[in-house]
Order: structure tokens, then C-alpha cells, then sequence
């Protein structure tokens, strides 16, 4: 018979040894993390890694952080091109590498490369065991019904040295751990396997639409990973439902869908139904698509995506498509590491606070003062803070050490810690560190971007004309959400004016500019709009800091946001707006192997 958890009473005996396990891991955080610090320590003594740090085999906690430097990705970047490139010496680990994951994060405009071994699938999958059984505590009944997740692969390469490099989550699903997954109640997706797995974005995805259509009354929770990719879902329903309902109405699939495994598992699922085809189209081509998700899929409790970070641009849009759903964020991971999960997944967004996990990696906090420099002493490291001592109310950057390679890596993230469940703490997501825009996967600093727009800007020359300021936002109104920039021009000769196709080629100029995982996202992944330019009359950026000053900035100290959000200053902007211009074809991107 099943214990009550004092998280509240589970629903079936498997949902009470997992939670009875968070139970055991949230009280003994400090001793968990010991133990695991050890094991790591110990397992990889004798790695090249750790040798040069003269660790000569300790592993206590003091002696790791006293002798182990806190480094970034550019630090271990030279050892883990290594492993790419074919080195198979025991650089991080006495395991073998089993495959590199391509990280969202980029540096120095491409994507990281996060070695794993075997024992880190197990991990991840652990973690997700957690999930349901917390959210069955808050919404009872979702074993009668369906899940309706857009999961899809992304592409993979092999590296020099033959191994595959691919991003976290198509790792998993191409994983045994996925699929040979036993059937689980808690976990029937509307989605067959043989459409997750289809590389091909448009087969995958309207399989996956039609599939969720079929069965649109047994689906209770639907999403994707990110708030992102649920709407670019309902955006592709917007795109494509007089195909979809046509396939319905007739019981065959549409021609567009070659890939062999996904024709031949939807001749068992596809079959005609009028009544179910005439109620889409009455629905989708009624111009007002307020709550249309609540309307199609009548019996969905809530969707379930990521809508922290810059996910919460989302927030407005996602409410308006389902109708005020009340939106379940479950989880907090990364390509390299999962971290923590959402004891109150019910809660609004803007309450969201994640729960770490003390046994999937060490963890230590850098006070967020402290973060702010980019390079950090090896000679008079700083004190990291430990799991279970931070402190309600501070902000701290995360740092994780795994098993795989790892150790003391400044993943980047800053926290604010809002409380504890038993000893161990709640995290709120504040912000990626030094990002400026993402609409996705992608992550523009205020460099890059600097840089993008002063490569726009040579082609304004022959025109005699320059950008005298510039700010940016996301537009998110339109899905895919896109790039907004504010130009105010110095037009030296108005004789001469730059031309509505020279100004569209400055968009094309600055998406070329960007990093390669923005152009992936905008060529191949179709989750991110054509890049817009905003020319707005001379002395808005005067007004801008009019309006900063009567909010009390300082004269002295004020300098223009290269970025903005909050809806007074959106309006300014856009009522000064004197022409857009949007990108007019897609930037360059081919898959390349990995060096």
C-alpha cells in the first residue's frame, strides 16, 4: 500500500518510491553531495584532468576546491576538441566517451560540445521518473487519458574521431531508454515513435498534429520542450489544417508525408472521419483563434512547457491560445546536466522556483557579485557556496561538476534562491548570463549583436548615411517570434536616402552576422521569423532617455538599453516607427562536419 508523501498522497505505489526518494534526497542534500563529490573524485584520480591539479587521489571537499579552478567553456574547449578529434586517453573520465552533446549555449558564436559517457543516460532518465509523480499529486486522473508533446530529433554529425554529435534531447529519444520504454499510463503520447523520430521537421510535425487531432478528445496535457515550440506547434495548425482535415475526412495521408515508417504506422491510426474533419475546419478558419487550443482539444487540463527565462516573452500568447490554461513547468535542465524539478508545477509562471536535485552532479554557487567578471583567478579562486548553504534572497550563478567532464564549469545561469522543501533549496530562473536576445535555442549577447549591426551598416556607406543608435526586442506576437531592431538613421543627403531593398538587405546582413545556431533555427529549423529593422524618426533615442530620467535614471549615467521589454518604452518606439523592413530570404547554414 502506498505511504502518504508529506508532498501529499501518491497515486499509486510506484509514484510513492519516487517520491519517497526526493523525500530522502531533499533531507540529506549535504550528505548526498559529499558522498557524489567523493564518488567523482575517486572514480576519475587518475585522469589527465585532475593530475594536473596535484588532487593525487583526495577526495575531500577541501581539497577539491581548493586545488580545482572554476573555469568556463573556453577553458576545457582545447581537451574536449581532443576527445572530438579522436583522443581517446582518460582526459575527463576512465569511461568511455559514448557520444558529445551539442549544447543550445554558444561560444564564440557555435555550439558547445559536452562530452557524456554511459552512466549519464541512466541519470537523465532517473530524473524524469520524478515528473509525473509530482504532477499526479496536483492533477489526479492523467493515467485516463493522453499526453499530446511535439518532440521532435534535430540533426546529428560525427566529429573527426567518429563520434556523434547531437543535441541532448535527440540523443534521448534515439536512446533504448526511450525507445523501448515500457507503456506507462502516466506517459501515453499521442505521438508515435515513428514520428518523433522522422528527421524530416514537416513529416514529423504533421504527423504529430494529425495524430493529437485524431485523438483530441483523450488528450488531458499537451506541449513541447519550450513555450517556443508549443506555439510554433498551433502555428503550423494555423499554416496547414485544410490539409489535415482533408486527410481526416478521406482516410488517407497526405502525399507530402514520404518517410516509409510514419505512412505505414498512420494506416493503423488515420481513418475517415467526416464529423471530426468539418468540426476543424469550422473551428480553424474562423478568423479569431482566441482559445482555440481549449476549443479543439476540449479536455486538456493544462500545457506543460518550459515558460521561464526568456520563455516567459510566451506568456501572453500561450494564455491567449488556450484560453487562460494554467501552464505546468515541471522541470530545469541542460544539455549538460539535469539539474532540478518543480515541486508546485501549478503555480503561476512568474512563481515558478525549481527544486535541485542533490544526486544528478555537484552543485556550487558563485555569489552573483562575484560572476559578473568573466575570468576568474586561478591564483586566489573564490569561495563557491555549497548546496545546502545558500541563502534565501541571493542570486548566485550555478557551477557543476558531473561525472563525465565536468568540474567546477560555470554553466551560466543565474538563480535566486526563494526558499527551501526540507534542506533542500528553491531556485528561481533569472536570467541567462550576458544574453541580450533568444526566441529559441539561440542566445545573442550584446556584443554579437554590436557586431551584427555594424556589419549591416557597411552597406549604408554609399548612401552617406550611418545608425546614429539602435535597441532591440523580441517580437513574439507573430510565431515564430523574431528579432526587432530600432534603427534611428543620420541621413546625411535626403537626396540619397538608403533604398527599402538596401535596408531589407541590412537585415539579411545581420542574420548572416549571427551565430550559427540562430542561422540553424532560421534556415533549417523554421522556429525563428525573419530578422526586422524599425527605422523610427530622429530624437526618439532623445525621448528614450527623457522618459528614463522622469523614471529617476541619472543623466550623468544613463546609457541607451541595447535591449528593452517593458511596454511604455515598446510604445514609445513604435510610435515614432517611420518604415519596416524584414529579411528577404533566409541566411546561410549547412551542416558541417565536426573538426
Amino acid at each position: 500500500m502506498a505511504v502518504d508523501s508529506p508532498l501529499g498522497p501518491p497515486a499509486c505505489e510506484k509514484d510513492a518510491k519516487a517520491l519517497q526518494l526526493l523525500e530522502e534526497l531533499t533531507r540529506n542534500v549535504d550528505s548526498v553531495q559529499e558522498k557524489l563529490l567523493a564518488e567523482i573524485l575517486s572514480s576519475n584520480s587518475e585522469t589527465e584532468y585532475f593530475k594536473r591539479f596535484n588532487l593525487n587521489g583526495a577526495t575531500d571537499r577541501e581539497s577539491f576546491k581548493s586545488k580545482v579552478p572554476v573555469v568556463a567553456y573556453e577553458d576545457l574547449k582545447p581537451d574536449i576538441q581532443r576527445i572530438a578529434n579522436g583522443d581517446r586517453s582518460n582526459i575527463f573520465s576512465p569511461h568511455p566517451i559514448t557520444e558529445i552533446l551539442t549544447s543550445s549555449g554558444t561560444s564564440a558564436g557555435e555550439t558547445k560540445l559536452i562530452p557524456i559517457i554511459h552512466g549519464d543516460l541512466d541519470r537523465r532518465a532517473l530524473f524524469r521518473s520524478f515528473l509525473m509523480p509530482i504532477m499526479n499529486l496536483y492533477v489526479p486522473g492523467l493515467d485516463k487519458g493522453k499526453g499530446m508533446y511535439f518532440l521532435f530529433v534535430r540533426s546529428e554529425t560525427k566529429t573527426k574521431g567518429g563520434l556523434l554529435a547531437r543535441p541532448a534531447l535527440t540523443s534521448y529519444y534515439k536512446s533504448e531508454h526511450f525507445k523501448n520504454r515500457p507503456f506507462d499510463p502516466n506517459n501515453d503520447n499521442t505521438s508515435p515513435n515513428e514520428a518523433i523520430l522522422c528527421s524530416d521537421a514537416f513529416q514529423s510535425m504533421y504527423a504529430q498534429m494529425l495524430c493529437g487531432l485524431i485523438m483530441r478528445q483523450e488528450v488531458l496535457r499537451a506541449g513541447a520542450m519550450f513555450a517556443s515550440g508549443f506555439l510554433q506547434a498551433i502555428r503550423f495548425l494555423q499554416l496547414n489544417w485544410m490539409q489535415l482535415a482533408d486527410d481526416i475526412c478521406t482516410g488517407t495521408l497526405n502525399p507530402k508525408v514520404t518517410d516509409s515508417s510514419i505512412r505505414e504506422c498512420m494506416a493503423k491510426i488515420l481513418k475517415s472521419n467526416k464529423e471530426l474533419a468539418e468540426f476543424i475546419t469550422k473551428e480553424c478558419s474562423d478568423k479569431n483563434w482566441k482559445g482555440i487550443i481549449a476549443r479543439i482539444w476540449p479536455n486538456m487540463i493544462y500545457p506543460d512547457v518550459i515558460i521561464t527565462g526568456t520563455m516567459a516573452q510566451y506568456i501572453p500568447t500561450l494564455e491567449y491560445y488556450s484560453n487562460g490554461l494554467p501552464i505546468a513547468c515541471t522541470s530545469y535542465g541542460s544539455s549538460e546536466c539535469f539539474f532540478g524539478v518543480n515541486l508546485k508545477p501549478m503555480v503561476k509562471p512568474s512563481e515558478v522556483s525549481y527544486t535541485i536535485l542533490p544526486n544528478m552532479a555537484y552543485f556550487e554557487f558563485l555569489p552573483h557579485e562575484q560572476s559578473s567578471s568573466s575570468a576568474l583567478s586561478r591564483d586566489s579562486p573564490p569561495r563557491l557556496v555549497d548546496l545546502a548553504d545558500v541563502e534565501v534572497g541571493k542570486e548566485y550563478e550555478l557551477v557543476i561538476t558531473t561525472y563525465a567532464c565536468l568540474n567546477r564549469y560555470r554553466v551560466g545561469d543565474i538563480l535566486r534562491v526563494t526558499g527551501f522543501y526540507n534542506a533542500a533549496p528553491h531556485f528561481k530562473f533569472m536570467k541567462r548570463k550576458n544574453v541580450l536576445l533568444s526566441v529559441d535555442l539561440d542566445k545573442t549577447d550584446e556584443s554579437e549583436l554590436q557586431k551584427a549591426i555594424e556589419t549591416a551598416s557597411l552597406l549604408l556607406g554609399e548612401y552617406n548615411t550611418s545608425v546614429e543608435e539602435y535597441t532591440s526586442c523580441i517580437e513574439t506576437k507573430l510565431i515564430p517570434g523574431h528579432y526587432v531592431i530600432y534603427w534611428e538613421l543620420l541621413v546625411k543627403d535626403l537626396a540619397n536616402s538608403p533604398t527599402e531593398e538596401v535596408l531589407s538587405q541590412c537585415c539579411l546582413a545581420m542574420e548572416e552576422s549571427f551565430n550559427s545556431v540562430y542561422r540553424q533555427l532560421r534556415a533549417a529549423g523554421n522556429s525563428i521569423g525573419p530578422l526586422e529593422i524599425r527605422i523610427v524618426r530622429n530624437g526618439t533615442f532623445e525621448k528614450l532617455m527623457d522618459y528614463a530620467i522622469s523614471r529617476g535614471a541619472s543623466i550623468g549615467q544613463y546609457k541607451v538599453p541595447r535591449c528593452v521589454s517593458l511596454t511604455p518604452i515598446l510604445e514609445l518606439l513604435d510610435s515614432r516607427v517611420v518604415s519596416k523592413h524584414f529579411s528577404p530570404s533566409l541566411p546561410h547554414w549547412t551542416p558541417e562536419r565536426r573538426r
